[in-house]
């Protein structure tokens, strides 16, 4: 017999002979609470998850429809804002968490065989973030009675901070990378980073979850039977909070985006003309050693066309230059350097004249040069292969190297190789392949303007980034520390797919962050110049097909100068950071309410 039936009251037409219930005896009343406390069934949290699942998906590349960004956490949040959790309510939001991550990773098991793996176990971690938000927040809300729109988004934003630093850091596919093309939104990121807009974003879905009727959760069956909800008075002011609050941050957000671009002054500086050259060879072809001269020729073919246009400075894209610079320490010895170097090997390293043929590169370009290739390197600890960007000028040849610092796991380096050697086999390389982490950040310096570069993935990591601009002691004409960052890039293994578009996308918030232009060289695309507003300029485009991605290009534009400051720049991720400190102290009350009642529970039975 349902609740419902037993609490009814009596009727004059009922049966003689039917019982009444009796709510005021002890054990009537214990199955009436009893089946309240029933929670609401896993698929109406499976449903939840998976709708907001699908919607974040669309939202991002390969469909790209940004507006559903702003919903698509709706349905995840009525979990969190609900007082009792449905029946296995974290299982499910960590399954649908991976319908969302699984898809959305695909491109990285078109690298190699090997990658099959690495995009398996990407997802399985990242779909942990799911219930963890969850469970945060709901301490937040149930516990500490903070309010939902704040707590929401204090608790998601601290979380893609973690994510972005833990394991080396995963910076892609924030909320708010889906709303790049809405300028003046994004301009708060040079406040806050990346993660403001991701705040706000969060904070208006948990608004509009706030303002579904309670009757609505009955229906999607969220709610379990005769669950107690507010007033419809009570209903009213918290929504009439909430609102008020979501719309103020907005308005304000959007407000200083609308400031912040008409101050803008691209004009005020000379813009430098700079030439991004985009091959096109897959990983493969790339590293096939009968396609070097190949690969030589086109960069060479590709450079000619954009010398026409007389640039300043010309882009190649990350180690397309596929002859290795040699380099040896001072301190290196003839006999240190044969012991370190077998003697076939060490004829053909000083056999290249690489910087020779730099040289003869810049001076026949009549610009000058910054080449992605790959750098073996002697000193006294050794032989070490680094991952460089070379800078040359026709009048002083070499001047100047970067060596990537953020390197890519199981693509440039094998995590934990010594205590779990069997990592190797998830890699594409082969076992003795490693590339070194630089020692630090480099700008280069040609007619007054000083360039950083930023290779492969650096440019999604934006505490990366920010270190870059900070190391130069210089200045350029800009009066910052840097005035263009150069991306190389070889985007070779994704074979075309969405990762080169969020690649993109993703790149587009470092210029706001930091009030600094950038110019992207990738190989197989997309080429790019972006200005400090975060808008895409112009991107490389092949002039017989039309197409940006896997085809020959040359991208030729004036890269505007930006002299506006950056908070961001200047303070980091203090905004984050706090979040991040927050998420920590929640997870640390949630653990212990459930150890303390539990000592507590013990401590009673014991007496």
């Amino acid at each position: 017999m349902s609740p419902e039936i037993m609490t009814l009251p009596q009727s004059k037409s009922r049966l003689p002979n039917t019982p009444v219930a009796n709510t005021s005896d002890p054990s009537t009343r214990a199955f009436i609470e009893a089946a309240r406390a029933q929670p609401a069934p896993m698929r109406a949290a499976l449903a939840a998850g998976g709708l907001t699942s699908l919607l974040a998906w669309a939202s991002f590349t390969p469909l790209n429809i940004s507006p559903l960004g702003w919903v698509c956490l709706v349905p995840f949040i009525l979990l969190a804002r609900i007082e009792r959790p449905t029946r296995l309510m974290y299982l499910a939001t960590y399954l649908t968490g991976l319908a969302f991550w699984l898809p959305t990773l695909q491109w990285m098991r078109l690298g190699h065989v090997t990658m099959y793996t690495a995009w398996l176990a990407l997802a399985v971690y990242m779909a942990a973030y799911f219930p963890v938000c969850l469970g945060l927040t709901r301490v937040a809300v149930h516990r500490f009675r903070i309010p939902l729109a704040i707590a929401f988004p204090v608790v998601w934003v601290g979380l893609e901070l973690v994510r972005g630093h833990l394991l080396t850091g995963f910076g892609w596919y924030f909320l708010g990378h889906t709303q790049y093309r809405w300028l003046e939104l994004i301009q708060i990121s040079d406040v806050v980073g990346a993660y403001g807009v991701s705040f706000v974003m969060a904070m208006m879905s948990a608004c509009v979850a706030l303002i579904i009727p309670p009757r609505w959760l009955a229906k999607l069956q969220l709610l379990p039977p005769n669950d107690a909800s507010p007033t419809p008075q009570t209903m009213l002011t918290i929504r009439a909070r909430g609102i008020l609050l979501c719309l103020s941050v907005f308005v304000a957000v959007v407000g200083y985006g609308y400031w912040r671009r008409s101050a803008a002054d691209f004009d005020q500086h000379p813009a430098p003309k700079i030439a991004a050259v985009q091959t096109n060879a897959t990983s493969e072809v790339k590293h096939n050693p009968k396609q070097v001269e190949t690969i030589y020729n086109s960069l060479r073919k590709l450079t000619g066309s954009a010398v026409l246009e007389k640039p300043d400075l010309i882009v190649w894209p990350e180690t397309m230059f596929r002859w290795p610079l040699f380099e040896v320490a001072s301190n290196v010895s003839p006999a240190d350097l044969e012991k370190n170097i077998p003697r076939q090997d060490l004829e053909f390293l000083r056999g290249l004249e690489v910087k020779q043929n730099l040289h003869k590169l810049s001076q026949m370009a009549d610009a000058a040069m910054v080449i992605g290739l790959e750098t073996v390197a002697v000193d006294q600890h050794g032989m070490h292969t680094y991952n460089s960007a070379a800078f040359v000028s026709p009048d002083r040849g070499l001047a100047g190297r970067y060596d990537k610092l953020h390197r890519v796991p199981f693509g440039e380096y094998l995590p934990f190789q010594e205590s779990m050697p069997w990592l190797k086999n998830f890699s594409p390389y082969p076992p003795d392949f490693g590339i070194t982490a630089g020692a630090k950040p480099q700008s280069f310096e040609h007619d007054g303007i000083r360039y950083a570069p930023v290779i492969c993935f650096e440019d999604t990591v934006p505490h990366v980034v920010r270190d870059v601009l900070l190391a130069s002691e210089e200045t350029g004409v800009t009066g910052k520390p840097v005035d263009v960052l150069l991306n190389l890039t070889n985007d070779g293994w994704f074979h075309g797919s969405s990762e080169l578009d969020q690649h993109l996308i993703t790149a587009a918030f470092r210029c706001v962050e930091n009030r600094t232009p950038m110019v992207r060289s990738v190989n197989t695309g997309i080429s790019a110049i972006i200005d400090g507003d975060g808008a895409i300029r112009s991107r490389a485009v092949n002039r017989e097909t039309g197409r940006e991605k896997q085809v020959e290009a040359v991208l030729v534009d004036h890269v505007p100068l930006d002299s506006r400051r950056s908070l961001y720049l200047a303070g980091g991720d203090w905004f984050a950071g706090s979040c991040a400190f927050c998420c920590g102290f929640l997870g640390l009350a949630g653990l212990l309410s459930r150890w303390i009642p539990k000592r507590a529970g013990a401590r009673h039975n014991e007496g």
